[in-house]
């Protein structure tokens, strides 16, 4: 499809933030970037892009998200992983940006950097870009997950920061598709680190807080990781990731 647009242009990049990942035993590592692609299972130019989450999947420095969206819908397919909450996402994130660029497949990078999903060079360029901002993912985040209980740590913050909402993410980490209608007809795809819920669980005041979350609460079939993000702004007016972390669940 060529990269669809909700309306303007394609603009590559934009301004960002940072992230903190837990890794298992003892390991850790500092994260470069939360990644939130908006893709469709309508959209012929989203594969590419698909692909590309799940290799980035792979690096414990970086966070990426799918998030699937509805509006491309009606165009003869019914997205399975959509979420009607995407869009307004994604629609919120350009008006913040004051542009009008929303359109699959789209990627932004750390809450403040948008780019062509499908274009590894364009998601890098926002990766360094993001690495800029100072408060970008400045805030250490840490995850302990056990069959009951969900914690949630974060430090305190450098001064000035303005407060921020913490989400948490249930999500898939591969879900594969065969699709029979549509631009994408007789492709059977995989989606990777797809978001499945989001459940604000309180907000950060620049002190350190604890959180905690039954894991009955957003455990269903099919989710097996949960990402949890510490973001500036609010939903309708998202801003930079101070903090992310991101842990199976057993």
């Amino acid at each position: 499809m060529g990269g669809r647009r909700w309306g303007g242009r394609i603009a590559m990049l934009g301004a960002a933030a940072a992230a903190l990942i837990v890794l298992p035993a003892g390991a850790s590592a500092e994260m470069r970037a939360v990644i939130e692609l908006f893709t469709s299972q309508g959209c012929s130019s989203c594969p590419a892009a698909d692909k590309l989450i799940g290799e980035f999947s792979k690096d414990p420095t970086l966070l990426p998200l799918s998030l699937a969206i509805d509006y491309w819908d009606y165009l003869g397919w019914k997205d399975t992983l959509a979420l009607p909450g995407h869009g307004n996402r994604q629609r919120a994130y350009a008006r913040v940006r004051g542009d009008r660029d929303v359109f699959t497949p789209q990627a932004v990078v750390n809450g403040l950097v948008e780019a062509l999903g499908n274009d590894r060079s364009a998601v890098d360029q926002a990766i360094l870009k993001s690495r800029a901002v100072p408060s970008v993912l400045s805030v250490p985040v840490r995850l302990i997950v056990d069959k009951d209980m969900l914690t949630v740590n974060a430090a305190g913050g450098q001064p000035g920061l303005e407060r921020a909402e913490v989400w948490l993410c249930p999500v898939s980490k591969t879900v594969t598709v065969h699709i029979t209608r549509g631009e994408n007809k007789d492709n059977t795809l995989s989606y990777h680190n797809v978001v499945r819920r989001w459940i604000k669980i309180g907000e950060w005041q620049g002190a350190p807080a604890t959180w905690h979350v039954p894991v009955k609460d957003f455990k269903s079939d099919g989710v097996d990781e949960v990402a949890v993000l510490l973001q500036a702004g609010a939903a309708t007016a998202p801003g930079a990731m101070y903090g992310a972390a991101m842990s199976a669940v057993p």
